[in-house]
């Protein structure tokens, strides 16, 4: 080989080496940003669970209302608002990620709580899912259960929600496959071929990128994300039916109800049929 020739080859190999080089601190650089993102994520659920789940014993209690359901009815940006009719203040906002284990946790705690308060007429319970995940396989096990339960009859709509945390998959593995939220959705009653054509084209994922962005404007960084009459709320709140029921009577401007307490605002007992 000539001089040149060779000169020409080292050279070539020099720049294929840099290429490789940079390939990798490229690469490097992709794995620590993503790590980082999935360390973040990881301590704010962390952080968010034991606000949720800490009380005197250390243990996780479980809010078990099983009473009648106020009327629900759908809001832009795939919200389902939980009401009677006429009752338009104190509006609770719920802000939420299927997919999110401290969501759970805040279901189990003071999820039967939200749906007193609606029932009883203290409140106004707007339940505003989301995708907050941006990670693999998270992302899409949050973007399909988001989208399932926009497609789900309103009728159902609660039970479906509760359904979807029952099941919800072990964080790393892939879930909420369609095939299994239609047929939890049939279970529930929505048997219409419509559902199934909606859950698998993913027909409403406008509207969950639409209220992945209404969160963001409303100022939500964590969830499960609580607001009340707009303004977030406490973290005891979001650990304890009692408090939250204080919150709401403040809000309200009426007594706050003693603890446990099954009455209206006035004292009037409870009553009403479940929402059909």
């Amino acid at each position: 080989m000539s001089e040149q020739g060779s000169g020409t080859a080292a050279r070539r190999r020099l720049g294929d080496e840099r290429g490789r080089a940079a390939a990798r601190e490229r690469r490097q650089r992709l794995l620590v940003v993503v790590l980082g993102g999935v360390v973040a994520a990881a301590v704010v659920i962390a952080v968010v669970v034991v606000a949720v789940s800490r009380d005197s014993g250390g243990e996780t209690l479980t809010d078990s209302y099983k009473g009648p359901l106020a009327p629900a009815a759908r809001e832009p940006f795939g919200a389902v608002a939980m009401a009677q009719p006429g009752v338009t203040a104190p509006v609770v906002d719920v802000y939420e990620d299927f997919q999110c284990p401290a969501c759970k946790a805040m279901e189990e705690r003071i999820g039967g709580t939200l749906k007193q308060l609606a029932a009883e007429g203290r409140a106004k319970v707007v339940y505003r899912p989301f995708q907050l995940f941006q990670q693999e396989p998270l992302m899409s096990n949050s973007r399909r259960a988001a989208n399932a339960a926009a497609c789900v009859p309103s009728g159902i709509w609660m039970r479906y929600h509760d359904k979807l945390f029952a099941e919800q998959p072990v964080e790393g593995d892939r879930g909420f496959g369609n095939a299994r939220l239609i047929d939890w959705g049939a279970e529930l009653g929505a048997t219409d071929p419509g559902f199934a054509a909606c859950v698998n084209g993913s027909q409403k994922i406008d509207e969950v990128e639409k209220a992945s962005a209404q969160a963001g404007r409303a100022g939500v960084d964590s969830t499960p994300y609580l607001a009340l009459n707009g303004r977030k709320v406490e973290p005891d709140v979001l650990g304890s039916p009692d408090e939250l029921k204080k919150a709401v009577a403040k809000a309200a401007g009426a007594p706050a109800p003693a603890p446990g307490g099954a009455t209206r605002p006035g004292g009037t007992a409870l009553g009403g049929d479940p929402a059909a």
